[in-house]
């Protein structure tokens, strides 16, 4: 991953999260006006804080004062999956954020897509990868101390930080000005494996063409790939997750559709989550208690629950979620349960009606997810399963080398319809 996409950085450190990330704009504005405006003991008293060695109360003043708190520097940021919330961006570092990371997170306020994994993983299996339009907190996939998370943004613009990192970059400019965060030498050999001309903005008609939102998707797709993730897992415990190279056209193609499926349920753009697989039974503004899962219901106040057995609730509760396959319930991203964490970060806050719209798209997501995956491993196999189909000139198994990979029946995956019964 680092020589593929050369400009990374670890995610964001606030210091004190609970004083810079708020639930909305309005919130945090807030918060910005009253740190800016108020006395230093005032604010300290009020918030409860505390300096500390990389953060202080007149540093934070200091940096909204500089140059005069500004809404427009009220960003969104991917706090966990799927749980968008909002802060303040100076990208200036001991100021109101720790460590905004701006030579890397300025080139996600722009229009761009990245992708957060780690480097390290000390998790049961590996399921570190996740993608973001967002600047992004540091323990987005996971706030388990070997697990920081590391984002690659897909484009670099002008003017911020570690563009200049590839000063000799053969493409032109893109869309304002962007370029593509990626080493041209695996480009050339990527272009190579996929018989395809390589264009610098976008995606490619994968005819013809593929670009850099092309190879984003590849790689989403390898890395969400159950037989990479079983097959590597001691590596991927040690170091970033590699890229293999497809061993047929065809395969990139095909990796390349599945990943854009992923990318768009993991970015909430995908049509599909509009149609929800769960009733939600309830008040109309439910108060989140105690999250637990028991016969396909997420409850928001269940009487009990085990969290070594995944948060199983004991037993039902009055209102909640009803038709929440047990997979779903599980599905990890990072180190986090996606479903019971999502829930569980809101406890004692009030759910609206947006709020419940949401997580039923979250449930969709996931289920979604898990059927991809699987599609992607028949896939995989269909072309020769972990390594061979990731050697050069593959052919789908059973077939006689000789014919054209072109030439080739489809493989099991359709864009937009994964393999697998269609009631998700």
């Amino acid at each position: 991953m680092t020589e593929v996409l050369p400009v990374k950085s670890v995610g964001i450190v606030t210091a004190r999260d609970a004083l810079t990330v708020r639930w909305s704009k309005r919130e945090i504005w807030g918060v910005v006006r009253e740190v800016a405006e108020g006395e230093e003991e005032d604010v300290r008293a009020k918030y409860r804080l505390r300096d500390v060695q990389d953060w202080k109360v007149g540093w934070a003043q200091r940096d909204l004062r500089a140059s005069g708190p500004a809404q427009a520097k009220v960003a969104p940021i991917l706090y966990r999956p799927f749980d968008t919330r909002y802060t303040y961006y100076t990208g200036r570092s001991r100021g109101f954020l720790c460590r905004p990371r701006a030579d890397v997170m300025g080139h996600m306020l722009g229009e761009n897509v990245g992708l957060m994994t780690c480097r390290q993983s000390i998790s049961s299996g590996w399921q570190h990868a996740l993608a973001t339009s967002l600047i992004t907190d540091d323990s987005m996939v996971s706030n388990k101390t070997r697990e920081r998370g590391y984002l690659f943004p897909l484009y670099l613009h002008p003017g911020v930080g570690k563009s200049g990192v590839l000063p000799f970059s053969p493409w032109p400019n893109g869309r304002h000005g962007r370029r593509p965060n990626l080493d041209p030498g695996f480009v050339d050999r990527l272009a190579e494996a996929a018989a395809l001309r390589f264009v610098s903005d976008g995606a490619g008609d994968l005819r013809d063409t593929f670009g850099p939102e092309d190879i984003l998707g590849y790689i989403y797709a390898v890395f969400h790939s159950p037989g990479y993730r079983a097959r590597y897992e001691a590596h991927l415990k040690l170091d970033f997750p590699r890229v293999a190279l497809p061993g047929a056209p065809k395969l990139f193609e095909q990796l390349v559709l599945a990943g854009r499926d992923l990318l768009g349920l993991h970015l909430m753009e995908s049509p599909d989550l509009d149609d929800p697989i769960t009733d939600y039974a309830g008040p109309g503004n439910p108060q989140v208690g105690r999250v637990g899962w028991s016969n396909g219901t997420v409850w928001l106040d269940a009487a009990k629950t085990n969290a070594r057995q995944r948060h199983r609730a004991t037993g039902p509760g009055q209102y909640g979620f009803h038709g929440v396959r047990e997979g779903v319930w599980d599905f990890q991203i990072g180190g986090y349960q996606v479903c019971h964490k999502w829930l569980k970060d809101r406890k004692g806050r009030t759910l609206s009606g947006a709020d419940i719209a949401l997580y039923q798209k979250i449930v969709v997501a996931v289920s979604e997810t898990i059927h991809v995956m699987t599609a992607i491993d028949g896939l995989i196999d269909h072309f020769g399963g972990w390594p061979g189909a990731f050697q050069a000139e593959t052919q789908p198994a059973g077939r006689p080398a000789g014919l054209a990979v072109a030439a080739e029946s489809r493989p099991a995956y359709e864009v937009g319809h994964p393999t697998g019964d269609s009631d998700r």
